[in-house]
């Protein structure tokens, strides 16, 4: 199969007068004919990989390997055309069975409907609207149904290996660490599990969110004392907070307390993980998939979980992040202090709005990203059902943001609670007496100091997340759905 240009006919044309088949043995061979740039018979993986970038394959997504992996019998680093066939015959046989699983009334052809079913079938529901527009981005006749050439043809060089993963390529969702609370990511797949994708995807959110953290952390910090300490008669502002804080404890100052909130991302999102798993299955019982009321429900009690279990770290983190220079001289030494001086329970103050504050930012984020993302792919979205990256991105800031305003007042009582002892002669109310002592001094702007420095941190902790995240998986060469 090496001498594709010998005089004689080409070996691919040679299998294609053989076959049974002759339209199909046609499509596969401009297929190769399309990969085999330099005309030698034989693809590699960098004419895989320019192939499916003209075809309109996802760069990142690392098809080219794969299918390299599956074809390449003889282990030589290239497909010639016979390899090739051998896998395509493969890939059809999956996308065969693919299909008849959506062709729910088995009348050979897909329709809008049984487009829905399937993701409602996998615990994802999708508007009516939504299910049309990948319809469309199949639907090369314009008959609003998908036949299985349609089908073949658009999934043939794409190696999802079941339905499931199938739907998460439509669905195209992302999870970003904006330093507030690291969201459950998607589920992952038996694949993803299977190969160890699913930590090194863990792996790759943790690092971006250490250096979002790390980047923002001067602003992080702004936020916090404006929290505790700012009021009516000391009104302090964005611009007056950062001097008197350099004037203080100089430029480092600025970023006290970023080590711990580093530090607690990875026993954070190792049990919020492990916590969504057993609780997913406790709810599922019989259900392949949860529904996405299930799964806001099963995420919150894994965050409840997670806060829970790694709550000290965070009081620590606004001691640490409070302290004057000198006050201590590390993170055992702050811990060792309190212990000593406030007892145990200190490790647990303001524990309940902490908690509170998980549902209404939960619940509100999911809500309007999926409200924001179906918009804008039912204005604008002409050929397919993903919106892109920086649609997502801007949903994402936009519906954390929203997030954020509601659950802010929970956020500050129980910044204040956390503090109290640390403020010599500080009255010690519970979060209701706080609530009503806050409301009647200062009203409700009250319940919103240090919001400001908050907003501004969002988009470049968003873009930084984003970009470190990317580039982290590429490191670790993790594959996108």
């Amino acid at each position: 199969m090496r001498g594709a240009r010998d005089g004689g006919p080409a070996p691919w044309r040679a299998l294609c007068q053989d076959s049974r088949d002759p339209e199909r043995q046609k499509h596969w061979a401009e297929l190769f004919d399309q990969l085999d740039t330099n005309k030698d018979g034989r693809v590699d993986i960098n004419e895989l990989r320019e192939g499916l970038a003209r075809m309109g394959m996802n760069a990142s997504s690392q098809a080219e390997q794969e299918i390299l992996r599956e074809g390449d019998t003889d282990q030589d680093g290239e497909l010639d055309f016979e390899e090739f066939v051998g896998y395509l015959q493969e890939r059809e046989r999956k996308l065969r069975l693919m299909f008849h699983s959506l062709d729910r009334n088995n009348d050979g052809h897909i329709d809008v409907s049984e487009i829905q079913q399937t993701f409602h079938s996998l615990g994802v529901y999708i508007s009516l609207q939504q299910a049309e527009k990948i319809l469309q981005s199949m639907d090369k006749d314009g008959t609003m149904t998908i036949d299985w050439h349609e089908w073949r043809d658009h999934f043939i060089l794409n190696p999802l290996e079941n339905m499931e993963e199938v739907v998460h390529y439509w669905k195209h969702s992302m999870v970003l660490d904006i330093g507030e609370c690291l969201t459950v990511p998607d589920e992952f797949s038996e694949k993803e599990k299977k190969t160890g994708m699913w930590w090194k995807q863990l792996l790759a959110g943790a690092m971006a969110g250490a250096v979002s953290r790390t980047g923002t952390a001067p602003l992080d910090r702004l936020k916090v004392f404006m929290q505790v300490h700012a009021s009516k008669t000391n009104n302090m502002n964005v611009f007056g907070g950062l001097k008197g804080m350099i004037q203080e404890g100089g430029v480092r100052s600025l970023w006290r307390g970023n080590g711990i909130n580093v530090l607690k991302i990875a026993p954070e999102s190792a049990i919020k993980f492990m916590a969504y798993e057993q609780i997913k299955r406790a709810i599922r019982g019989q259900q392949e998939t949860l529904r996405v009321q299930e799964r806001f429900v099963a995420g919150s009690l894994a965050g409840a979980t997670a806060q829970t279990i790694i709550y000290p770290m965070e009081v620590l983190k606004t001691r640490l992040t409070l302290r004057k220079t000198g006050q201590y001289s590390g993170m055992a030494d702050c811990a060792k202090k309190i212990l000593q001086k406030e007892g145990i329970r200190a490790f647990y103050k303001g524990y309940l709005p902490n908690v509170l504050g998980i549902i209404p930012y939960a619940g509100i984020d999911l809500a309007i990203y999926e409200t924001l993302k179906n918009m804008w792919l039912q204005k604008y979205s002409k050929n397919t059902a993903d919106p892109g990256i920086l649609v997502l991105l801007a949903c994402g800031t936009m519906s954390s943001t929203c997030g954020q305003i509601a659950s802010y007042p929970l956020a500050l009582v129980r910044t204040r609670m956390q503090a109290q002892a640390s403020i010599e002669g500080a009255p010690q109310p519970t979060m209701l007496g706080l609530f009503k002592h806050i409301l009647s001094r200062e009203g409700v702007l009250g319940l919103y100091r240090g919001i400001a420095p908050n907003f501004m941190k969002v988009i470049p902790a968003v873009s930084i997340s984003y970009v470190v995240y990317e580039n982290m998986k590429q490191v670790l060469g993790v594959t996108s759905r």
